[in-house]
């Protein structure tokens, strides 16, 4: 960023350098015959309108006229714009007037701008033109520092009279201010005060260039904010969406707050007249997806209202901003991009805000933007309806870039409201680029599944391993027999649950027609055990032969199940009494518990 405010200082004096080409003379024969001025002190800025009514005095028509400032201004001057106005003032007869900066060999110490009129003045006529002007930094903080709770004042300097290069032959001035509380002003006479406004003149027959030193010091607690530095992002896509993000360093240029701030007396009292607690940004009116965030993260105290015409955000910053404090904060919005982009053909056209609406009577001290094109986008021109710097061109990268997306960047120091105007960006972009994006993520695609399909499919091993493969079916055959043996202990339990429901419904057809089927499951269930171990016989006969002495436990507990049927046939029978059926089904129990707790580590030990 340093670089690039270098570079602007070093641009702006080549074309002050060119500006002294541009030369002109002063024509004698024009007089301004009456001139009112108003100069608005309201607000941090220096508003002064000035309407000029001139007669040309001459034998020959006059294509144009100078329009001077005076060389302790000159710096100040931010915009002037020129009007011609109608003999009966309506709007409808109001015409812009082309305004351009130029030189006077004879006063080099004065700022010159030549006003052209629509038509050529004719000799003996007179036209009526309105010149703005408005000066940034013009009003000075006096005293410069203040307490919490004191008054804001400052003063301001200009002249009496009309700064021209023509006779004047009569012309009055008012300033209005921001409020009838005036400390002192410079009286010439005849000047009237009343209320908040001060009338100096009318004063007659003024030769050109005079000049009296008029001070004025009030009370001015209107917001004194200055934007340092914005630096504005536009990125345009062609899938219908353009993004803006504004990067705004924004400082309180008023009087230093002097000691220590109390947020108790501020709540309290409303103390800080000239303080900023809250401003609203207009954005245009097919704004969407806003945010307002800082290096912290989202600010939650700002509020958005849908006009007609425009979004209204109502920003507040983290604290209040007195004289001296700045903050910085990033506010970001989307744009359709139906509104903004033309286009015939292949060649297309951006029509966007140079800058936009940050807050009433703004003042932009350095603006920065950048324009993020569409990758592929070539012969590109850029038009401004005001003097910019061009920076130099970039790149920029995002996902599937290849060759970068061009940037186009410019730069500008001093801006008003009334440098709120549309800038074009004329460039090619050829449709079938919109496919290529799209076509990148299906081949993408296309290869990641076709490289996966080959590395599950094929076998890259140099020679196979026997070990290995032996271990892959071993464990998959110990798998089957575990989810089998899971099966058969079920089937013990099945067997159980049949005589206990004999017992107690003494029904031995039921009992018989259950059993067999359990025998059923049970048998199919041990065959399968016995496949299993021939086929672990095969690949590895140390497992072969701990399933052997598994198979045998299970005869072992098979046999306990026949002793449990057996009692339990007794019993019903009445061949046995309760309690010593009792004790001979808690020996069988406990000795199937431990039958089965015996293959469970055999099992897990496999």
């Amino acid at each position: 960023m340093k670089f690039a405010i270098i570079c602007l200082i070093l641009t702006t004096g080549f074309m002050t350098f060119g500006w002294t080409a541009n030369q002109d003379k002063i024509i004698d024969s024009l007089v301004n015959t009456k001139v009112e001025r108003e100069v608005d002190l309201s607000s941090q800025l220096v508003k002064i309108s000035n309407t000029i009514t001139l007669e040309n005095a001459g034998k020959s028509g006059v294509s144009s006229f100078l329009f001077a400032v005076e060389p302790s201004a000159a710096n100040h001057l931010s915009f002037i714009g020129a009007m011609s106005k109608g003999d009966d003032d309506h709007d409808g007869d109001s015409e812009s007037l082309e305004v351009a900066r130029t030189t006077v060999p004879e006063h080099k110490e004065s700022t010159f701008f030549r006003v052209t009129f629509k038509e050529l003045l004719r000799a003996g006529k007179s036209a009526k033109v309105d010149v703005e002007t408005v000066f940034t930094h013009h009003q000075t903080p006096y005293p410069a520092t203040i307490s919490q709770t004191e008054p804001q004042l400052v003063l301001y300097t200009g002249n009496v009279y009309f700064y021209s290069p023509y006779k004047t032959t009569s012309e009055k001035t008012v300033v209005k201010l921001s409020s009838s509380s005036i400390e002192s002003y410079t009286k010439v006479k005849p000047v009237l005060q009343s209320e908040s406004e001060i009338t100096y003149g009318p004063y007659e027959n003024t030769a050109p260039f005079t000049t009296e030193e008029m001070k004025v010091h009030c009370e001015n607690n209107s917001p004194f904010l200055a934007v340092s530095s914005l630096r504005r992002l536009v990125e345009v896509s062609h899938w219908g969406n353009i993004a803006i993000e504004e990067n705004v360093d924004i400082r309180h240029t008023g009087a230093i707050l002097k000691g220590s701030f109390s947020r108790y007396e501020y709540q309290r009292d409303k103390s800080g007249a000239n303080s900023v607690w809250s401003f609203k940004t207009l954005l245009p009116a097919a704004a969407t997806d806003v945010y307002y965030r800082d290096e912290i993260g989202n600010i939650s105290t700002s509020n958005l209202h849908e006009l007609l015409d425009s979004v209204e955000v109502e920003l507040r910053p983290r604290f209040p901003l007195f004289g001296g404090w700045k903050t910085n904060y990033l506010l970001g919005y989307n744009l359709p991009s139906y509104e903004y982009l033309f286009n015939d053909g292949d060649r297309y056209v951006l029509k966007i805000r140079f800058v936009d609406h940050i807050y009433d009577n703004q003042q932009i001290d350095q603006a920065y933007i950048r324009v993020i094109l569409p990758e592929g986008a070539e012969n590109i021109e850029l038009k401004t309806p005001f003097k910019v710097v061009r920076g130099p061109d970039e790149r920029h990268y995002t996902y599937l870039d290849y060759w970068g997306r061009p940037v186009i960047t410019a730069y500008k120091s001093d801006l008003v409201e009334q440098h709120i105007q549309d800038f074009e960006v004329h460039y090619t972009f050829h449709k079938w680029e919109l496919l290529r994006e799209p076509l990148m993520i299906v081949v993408s695609f296309y290869l990641l599944f076709a490289a996966v399909i080959v590395w599950v499919r094929l076998d890259f091993s140099i020679s196979k391993d026997a070990a290995s493969e032996s271990r892959m079916r071993v464990s998959g055959l110990l798998e089957q027999l575990q989810s089998v043996h899971d099966q058969r202990v079920a089937a013990y339990q099945a067997y159980d649950d049949a005589i206990n429901k004999f017992k107690s419904s003494k029904d031995n057809a039921a009992f018989v027609s259950n059993r067999k089927k359990v025998d059923a499951d049970y048998k199919q269930l041990t065959q399968i055990i016995t496949d299993l171990q021939a086929k672990l016989k095969a690949e590895a006969s140390d497992t072969a032969d701990r399933v052997s002495e598994l198979q045998k436990l299970d005869r072992q507990v098979k046999d306990q199940i026949q002793l449990a049927v057996t009692y339990g046939e007794k019993v019903v029978q009445g061949k046995i009494g309760k309690q010593q059926y009792i004790e001979a089904e808690n020996m069988t129990n406990a000795k199937k518990e431990e039958l089965v707790e015996k293959m469970d580590a055999i099992l897990e030990n496999l």
